[in-house]
């Protein structure tokens, strides 16, 4: 009789939605640094990022549609979403204190929680986080937990638990 052959969970690959949030969120840091454009961001990450190698890194591939759509989605609803972010952080977190890199993380999520109701609430509040966490060691993927656990609560009555109503 053979030795039973101790089973290891899989290492999580991030999925095609997965890799598209990460650069939609990397695109949206671009734009809010460099001041550059919706299309042409869109056009330069979809031309040299998105599954490509770049300076010895290799993108993970995404959902190219994914993608267009989270990054405009943001642009375009960019007046409705920074206020709920606005009412959703704490006293002792305004949002001019948020950099850059937080900024985008919470727009794109905050934006999937409104506009997105096909995809379950703790997916996105997930993912986003994970996203948080390749940036970040400190407290700051805690705040895009507890803001867009708040935003779900706000925007869909439930709580992350729960998926899309």
């Amino acid at each position: 009789m053979t030795e039973p052959v101790p089973v290891t969970p899989p290492i999580r690959q991030a999925n095609k939605r997965g890799a598209a949030r990460l650069a939609a969120v990397q695109a949206l840091y671009q734009m809010d640094v460099a001041g550059s454009g919706l299309l042409e961001t869109t056009a330069e990450y979809e031309a040299f990022r998105l599954g490509k190698e770049v300076d010895g890194a290799v993108y993970r591939e995404a959902d190219a549609q994914w993608f267009r759509a989270i990054l405009a989605g943001v642009v375009e609803n960019q007046k409705t979403v920074d206020p709920v972010i606005r009412q959703a952080l704490t006293e002792d977190w305004p949002l001019s204190r948020l950099d850059s890199t937080l900024r985008a993380i919470l727009r794109a999520g905050v934006y999937e929680l409104m506009k997105r109701a096909d995809v379950p609430v703790a997916v996105i509040v997930s993912e986003y986080v994970d996203i948080a966490k390749a940036f970040y060691v400190e407290d700051e993927p805690k705040l895009v937990n507890a803001v867009l656990d708040r935003v779900a609560k706000q925007m869909r009555g439930g709580s992350r638990g729960k998926g899309a109503s």
